[in-house]
């Protein structure tokens, strides 16, 4: 297991999944859909897995003395190193964000969703979203990316949207706060949102070593 995911992180993965970490900076912007930056990070992992196809590198993998399913759970462990290092980032920048820079006029008249807790949680759902859709649909048959990363990019205009829109409701304005009120209430939505990564993706690689035990490489 080790030595299989020192060679996806050595030779399996494209130098994009790492440049794309850049994208989580994306969180010290005003006036743009922050949650856009946790798509790039994944759109990063999504060429690592094209990267992979391109060089048979399922094929040759299986054909080692290793079993298919801990193929899958490396996989999803290179996911999950990517995605955690983009939410430290993102976790350190809103941090700045709340403190240091919560008077800024570009951020307390900002009109999109601020970095608070709550952008965090949000930031959990989309890595989720990556995990099932993404990863769990490429498992279907450990060839095509194509329409799984289509149905994760729907999932996230969809998550972008009613993330944009719930501080527009009165009753939760608060969350528009670039200091963060009701830190009680956003830290929750936080926890929760982190129980719902790590269970979700649990669920997703469990399924997805099922499936790949039934491909016929």
């Amino acid at each position: 297991m080790k030595n299989l995911l020192i060679k996806e992180i050595r030779l399996a993965s494209s130098p994009l999944s790492y440049i794309f970490l850049a994208a989580a900076f994306m969180t010290m912007l005003p006036g743009y859909p922050i949650l856009m930056g946790a798509f790039f990070i994944c759109f990063g992992i999504f060429h690592s897995f094209q990267n992979s196809r391109e060089a048979n590198d399922t094929l040759y993998t299986v054909l080692l003395p290793v079993k298919k399913g801990d193929f899958v759970r490396v996989k999803f462990a290179f996911t999950c190193i990517i995605q955690l290092l983009g939410f430290v980032i993102c976790a350190a920048l809103t941090v700045v964000r709340m403190t240091a820079l919560s008077a800024a006029k570009p951020y307390t008249g900002n009109a999109l969703m601020n970095a608070t807790p709550v952008f965090l949680a949000f930031v959990l759902l989309i890595y989720s979203a990556f995990n099932i859709l993404f990863l769990g649909g490429f498992f279907k048959t450990a060839y095509k990316i194509g329409m799984p990363f289509l149905s994760f990019g729907i999932a996230v205009l969809i998550i972008v949207a009613v993330a944009e829109s719930l501080p527009h409701i009165p009753a939760l304005s608060f969350l528009r706060s670039p200091s963060g009120e009701r830190l009680e209430i956003q830290c929750a939505a936080l926890a929760v949102a982190a129980v719902f990564y790590c269970v979700s993706t649990a669920v997703s690689c469990k399924k997805a070593q099922n499936r790949f035990e039934k491909i016929d490489l």
